[in-house]
């Protein structure tokens, strides 16, 4: 199964991470393969590469939370719908949250952007951290598919911020 991606970059910070296109669609297709998600070939995943004032415009928005954050995902369909659903949904990145996030980890950025769009996807195809049991679900399979990618385990040492 394949995807499209359909990629906004309104913030000039992303010019810093200068492979980021690149490294959503492979990305994108590490989570697809190691998932097994079921949805139709070419449905599209949306995602804004943006900065702090517009995640948190968004935030406000959908969660009412007035602070920026890292990584908002917003599903098209349910989880059980995705085989029909046209669009998977979107997945919004602020740079300065993740930049803030990387360096206070000592991960390399690529890295920490990997995650998100990572952990953006699988929100997409249904999977949340409500529960512990949730959340340890959901962390092997983003570990599965970052390793795949040759990125470290986000949570060792409890370094992944969310």
């Amino acid at each position: 199964m394949k995807l499209s991606l359909a990629i906004s970059a309104p913030s000039p910070l992303w010019r810093k991470l200068p492979r980021a296109r690149t490294m959503a669609r492979e990305t994108l297709a590490a989570c697809v393969a190691e998932s097994g998600c079921e949805a139709r070939d070419g449905a599209e995943v949306s995602l804004l590469l943006t900065g702090d004032a517009e995640l948190q415009a968004l935030n406000a928005r959908w969660r009412g939370q007035m602070k920026p954050t890292n990584v908002l995902s917003f599903p098209a369909a349910p989880a059980d719908r995705l085989a029909d659903a046209p669009a998977l949904g979107d997945i919004a990145l602020a740079f300065e949250t993740l930049a803030r996030e990387a360096e206070a980890s000592g991960v390399p950025l690529a890295d920490h952007y990997r995650h998100l769009v990572t952990h953006g996807f699988l929100h997409l195809i249904g999977y949340d951290h409500e529960t512990d049991e949730e959340a340890e679900r959901m962390e092997a399979l983003e570990k599965r598919i970052l390793a795949r990618l040759g990125v470290a385990d986000p949570y060792a040492d409890g370094a992944a911020t969310e």
